[in-house]
């Protein structure tokens, strides 16, 4: 049968559909270009969540409706935007933003210093809610609490106007936080509880809430009667006072010398984003057609200063040649349980290892090497990462509990703290096609992406595996001498100086050199010793191996 005309239309539209983005001019979320960001995001007074994005990204086509809908709910609260990062005139924002993969969202909001936000990236859940909460709570609190103690002195202060919501509640609301964001150094805002009876009395305060203007300039003061809404409310304050205006006003054009060499660092960031961007676009063709689960998302979890678009992008950090260093190994039941299998334990990465290693069990070993040893040296933090020998009891029996063969490498996810678990890949432990499908660093990355961003069902943990926090032994404290990896000898100067600073006061240390024969004497004394302490804590651990 061959294809209708619709259908063909329908196809050679699509292209252009994608080109103008994912959401149009009646959408709640603002869309945001190379040329406004500045003006609509870094410059504003109120916080932003940005999207970056591809209009042919798989994860971007399912966060849409979610991310609508947070921009619906923080609407005169806070600003939802997105910026299309396949448009060529946005590659350099996004290349200087560093945008590594899609969707990529970045919490921004206004830093001590003005048109230099702080910037974070989003790495909660992707729901409207989560977006939504992540976002209030990142709203600047320009309110100033009242007491009976200090009200007097704050009403008193200066002649400018005032206002005051009399509250029940003690916590700041955001509608009020955003109100005090839109007359920042314009009006004092500030909030008193019901229980400061002096002053609900001195203002003649009836009822809760109540919004009260002090005009200033001598003028009676004037209680607000309509509803709690922020359009309403923001009409009655600006009669004693003009809000700041956002977007604030365009700026003069820079000079025709300095847009030429802005120009010319932008076409750098742009290229180098375009190489990203493509590699992004064909590894998902290739690998997740149908799942659409290939997208990454840019993980950094300290905020930093935005960067300005027109700037020099960072240079691409240098990934040595040589093996990243091989992830950390568990040895036996107590360091799992201490690590991962307790009560207070977050996400762990295991690899369960067999015990006649094969090609898969080094390429699952190294892939996670590679990926853990990339986040460490960009400080990001991630989960942390272990293999478990076969000869760790803990993983003989994680195996049998959650029904893993013997023979293979077994990649498992679990949270102690909540309870859960998800095996590698990303599919039903049932599935035995996906089970035994390749492994490699690149599907690796996009299941602990699919991880961390939540987009992954769990399973709950059997049980008998979790050991409650309390119950379990500290872990020895690892005293640091001094030690010289290099030679592998105790640097005696940095030895003596650090015992010196845990002696008293007025109490001296010094090291004496001692004979072979004594030295002797004291290596079998301590054998002898240890070992009876061996055989008396070996009952001990045992209740904590035990399932």
């Amino acid at each position: 049968m061959l294809p209708t005309l619709p259908f063909l239309t329908s196809l050679l539209l699509l292209p252009s559909a994608l080109a103008h983005g994912l959401y149009g001019k009646s959408s709640a979320v603002l869309s945001v270009d190379g040329q406004s960001y500045r003006r609509l995001i870094a410059d504003s007074n109120h916080t932003s969540i940005v999207e970056f994005y591809a209009p042919w990204c798989g994860h971007c086509q399912n966060l849409k409706p979610a991310y609508e809908k947070a921009a619906t709910s923080l609407k005169g609260l806070a600003k939802v935007a997105a910026v299309n990062c396949d448009a060529e005139e946005n590659k350099p924002l996004c290349g200087n933003m560093g945008v590594q993969g899609f969707p990529t969202l970045k919490i921004v909001r206004p830093g001590k210093k003005p048109g230099r936000p702080a910037v974070e990236d989003y790495q909660g859940a992707r729901s409207a809610k989560a977006i939504a909460d992540a976002v209030v709570e990142r709203i600047p609190n320009h309110v100033r609490r009242l007491k009976d103690s200090d009200f007097e002195e704050w009403r008193d202060e200066g002649d400018g106007p005032k206002a005051i919501l009399f509250s029940e509640k003690g916590v700041v609301s955001a509608l009020l936080k955003a109100i005090a964001v839109d007359f920042k150094d314009v009006m004092s805002i500030a909030q008193i509880r019901n229980k400061d009876k002096a002053a609900v009395d001195a203002f003649n305060v009836e009822k809760f809430p109540s919004l009260l203007l002090l005009p200033g300039g001598g003028k009676d003061a004037i209680f607000y009667d309509g509803e709690m809404k922020k359009d309403a409310m923001m009409k009655f304050l600006s009669q004693a006072a003009s809000p700041n205006p956002d977007p604030a006003p365009k700026k003069e054009k820079a000079k025709k010398s300095t847009a030429t060499k802005d120009k010319s660092k932008s076409s750098k960031a742009s290229s180098s984003f375009s190489k990203a961007s493509s590699s992004h676009a064909s590894s998902e063709a290739q690998t997740a057609p149908a799942s659409q689960t290939a997208e990454t998302m840019d993980d950094a979890s300290q905020p930093f200063e935005s960067p300005n678009p027109k700037v020099d992008t960072e240079k691409p950090i240098h990934v040595p040649s040589e093996p990243a260093p091989p992830i950390k190994s568990l040895p036996d039941g107590l360091s799992l349980q201490q690590q991962c299998l307790n009560t207070k334990a977050g996400t762990c990465i295991l690899a369960l290892l067999p015990a006649a290693p094969s090609e898969k069990t080094l390429r699952a070993i190294s892939a996670l090497s590679e990926i853990h040893h990339k986040h460490e040296s960009a400080k990001r933090n991630l989960f942390p990462f272990y293999q478990l020998p076969h000869t760790n009891s803990q993983a003989a029996a994680l195996r049998a509990k959650l029904s893993l063969s013997d023979d293979e490498v077994e990649l498992v996810a679990l949270n102690g703290k909540r309870g859960w678990f998800r095996l590698y890949p990303s599919s039903s432990p049932g599935e035995e096609e996906a089970r035994t499908s390749p492994l490699t660093q690149r599907s690796l990355e996009d299941w602990i992406d699919a991880l961390r961003m939540g987009d992954l069902p769990k399973s709950p943990l059997p049980a008998g595996l979790v050991m409650p926090a309390e119950q379990l032994p500290e872990e020895p404290v690892k005293a640091d001498f001094g030690w010289d990896s290099e030679n592998g000898q105790v640097d005696d100067e940095d030895f003596l100086a650090q015992m010196k600073s845990q002696m008293p006061e007025g109490m001296e240390f010094a090291m004496e050199e001692i004979g072979d024969e004594e030295y002797e004497r004291l290596l079998a004394e301590q054998e002898r010793s240890g070992n009876g302490e061996e055989g008396e804590g070996e009952g001990q651990r045992q209740g904590h191996e035990e399932l």
